[in-house]
Formats: C-alpha cells, sequence, structure tokens
C-alpha cells in the first residue's frame, strides 16, 4: 500500500491512500480532529513541550528531532502528527509499520519526501528488522546506503534524503528496539483523558457537527467513552443519529442515555467484549488467576487484541489486576456485575 500525503492547509497531493476507507466517513473523521496545538484538548504537559520544540525549531529555521508517541489507541498520536505538520507549515506523508516490509518500500518514501515533511509511521514497532535498520542511517544521518543486486554484480547506491521530521506512534512501547527508541530526541507517552477533558471533546465536536447538546448529555457521553477521544466522537455520532430519528435532533441527557443503552455501552463505558471478559472472570474462574490465552479463547478474541485494547482500560478502571499467574478480577468487578465476590476477592487477598 502507498502512503499518502497530506499538506498543512488540508490540500491532498497526487498519491493513493493507505488505509481504505470511504471518503465521507474519511472525510468526517478529519473533519473532528484538531488542526492547531491549541485546540488539541488534553495532555497539557505534552502541548507544552511541543509548543517550546517547535517554536524553538521554527526560530532556527530547522527541522524538529524525531518524536515518539506511544499509548492506547485512539488517544491523538495521528492528530498530533498532523498538527505538527501543520504548525510548521508543510506536508505529512502518512504510512504504517506493516505498510513498510521491504527495503525498497521505504527506500521509494524517503526519496519521494520533500524537504522539512513530516513522515508519520503509524505501530512503528511492526517494522520488519531489515527495515528498521534502513530507517536508522536516514534518521541520523539523512541518508540511506543501499545494495543493489546480489552477489559479484552487487554494488553499493548511497541515497541523500532530504531533512524530515520522523514522528512514530505506537501501542506497544516495549517492543521498539533500543536502537531505534534513542534514535527518537522526543519520547512521550500519552495518558487516557479525564471526563472534564472528554466533555470538552464532546462539546467541539457537536459544534463542528452543528448538534445541539446539553451539559449533562456531553457528561454522559463523556464517562462513556472509555478515556479516549476518538471513541468520545464516535459514540457522539451515534446518538446524533438516535437523535434524529427518535427525536428532534438536540441531544439531552435522557436522550443520550436512551441511546448509548441502545447501542450496547454501559456506565463505565464497558461494551460487549469487555462484559464478557469481567464474565469468564468473575463467574467461570471464580477467584482464580487466568492466562491470556485461556481469557482469549474464552471470550473468542485475539490474545493480542485483549492484551493491547481491552485490558488496560479494565486494568485503568481498577476491574482486574495482573498477576504473575494470570488475570484475576477486583472485588470492583464483581459489584460490577452485581454478583458476590469471592472471600479471597472480597478481603483483596488477590495473587
Amino acid at each position: 500500500m502507498s502512503p499518502r500525503r497530506e499538506w498543512a492547509g488540508g490540500r491532498r497531493a497526487a498519491g493513493s491512500d493507505a488505509i481504505a476507507l470511504d471518503p465521507l466517513e474519511r472525510a468526517l473523521e478529519q473533519s473532528l480532529r484538531p488542526e492547531r496545538l491549541a485546540d488539541f484538548i488534553g495532555q497539557r504537559e505534552l502541548k507544552a513541550q511541543l509548543e517550546v520544540l517547535l517554536e524553538a525549531a521554527r526560530g532556527r529555521g530547522e527541522t524538529p528531532d524525531h518524536l515518539l508517541f506511544a499509548g492506547p489507541p485512539g488517544l491523538g498520536k495521528t492528530s498530533l502528527a498532523f498538527i505538527i505538520a501543520r504548525e510548521l507549515g508543510t506536508g505529512v506523508r502518512v504510512t504504517s509499520g506493516p505498510a513498510l516490509q521491504r527495503i525498497g518500500d521505504l527506500a521509494s518514501l524517503l526519496a519521494d519526501l520533500h524537504g522539512g515533511e513530516v513522515l508519520f509511521i503509524d505501530e512503528i514497532h511492526r517494522l520488519p528488522r531489515a527495515v528498521e535498520e534502513l530507517l536508522y542511517g536516514a534518521m541520523e544521518d539523512f541518508r540511506v546506503d543501499l545494495v543493489l543486486g546480489k552477489g559479484p554484480g552487487a554494488r553499493s547506491v548511497r541515497l541523500d534524503v532530504p531533512r524530515f521530521t520522523l514522528v512514530g506512534a505506537t501501542t506497544r512501547v516495549g517492543l521498539i528496539s533500543a536502537p531505534l527508541r534513542d534514535r527518537f530526541g522526543y519520547h512521550y507517552r500519552l495518558d487516557y483523558y479525564g471526563d472534564d477533558e472528554l466533555v470538552a471533546v464532546v462539546e467541539r465536536a457537536a459544534r463542528t457537527l452543528s448538534v445541539p447538546i446539553e451539559p449533562d448529555a456531553a457528561l454522559e457521553i463523556a464517562r462513556r467513552s472509555r478515556g479516549t477521544p476518538r471513541l468520545a466522537n464516535r459514540l457522539l455520532r451515534r446518538v446524533r443519529d438516535y437523535a434524529e430519528v427518535r427525536g428532534d435532533g438536540a441531544i439531552d441527557r435522557e436522550l443520550a442515555l436512551e441511546a448509548l443503552d441502545l447501542f450496547g455501552v454501559d456506565v463505565l463505558g464497558l461494551d460487549r467484549v469487555d462484559l464478557e471478559i469481567l464474565r469468564v472472570l468473575c463467574v467461570q474462574f471464580p477467584g482464580r488467576p487466568v492466562g491470556l490465552s485461556t481469557l482469549a479463547v474464552a471470550v473468542r478474541e485475539n490474545a493480542g487484541t485483549l492484551e493491547e485494547v481491552y485490558e488496560p482500560f479494565l486494568i485503568q478502571r481498577g476491574l482486574i489486576v495482573r498477576t504473575p499467574r494470570g488475570r484475576m478480577p477486583t472485588p470492583r468487578a464483581y459489584v460490577h456485575l452485581g454478583l458476590d465476590a469471592p472471600v479471597e476477592a472480597s478481603s483483596g487477598r488477590l495473587e
């Protein structure tokens, strides 16, 4: 798949998209993203640090250091890459680790860069080792050495790369090799959002979508958004649909509750898979630790998805804990399901 180039002013340059999305859906997603750092909600410490880094780079007329953003999906890593490009007044090239499977994929991408551009690589921890090693030279010296051909006729070619800023995003920073991680001049881990921040996200999105919403309704959507702006925007769009079909288009608290219940999002933001995980831990294996592979089979979900998507939020909400022997529910999980906790759990004796 080819990467795509986006520009600070929002114009699309020639090139195919890395992700095949419906054009209307892509346009809607883009419209809800903040365009400037001042419009980015939450992550106050990160914003303050980026303001300094970008202003210093602009003042010197240089490209900023390479930046690495880590954290769960949906917290704004992609949005930040676009914001950085806009703040610098340059374009952004978008690709992902799984899309760069061969050295030639990365070499052609680097050769097509314009000076000062931002290169955004999502899920950068999934780069193949050979591609990652080629990236080292581009990050440090802005040149790469390629070997063309095989055997006695092979020859080495040096490719000069325009100065660029690499923005890497990962949901699993522990899988990034130390040599790659050390070549980033700036690292930051994004945290889950609080309810107040998510209310601001929902209200901003509602204004963008021209949807009237009451503060209490925005709070209900925020509380069920798993600390994630992407999910807050998605839930708002579903509630908007419900309001247009079952109401007059305006969203109040009662209508928001009806819509969220219809779409299966409970008061803590847990969906069907979250609740199934808790039921397996609390009902099928009460008081016993459960291994990740066993849990994945029980809920019919990929183990990697459980570990990367569902488990961090359940741990953050205090519903499950990791132990050396496996995952166990906390007393709060039993309360949420309306069950009586085993003696070991209710007394806090979790292994």
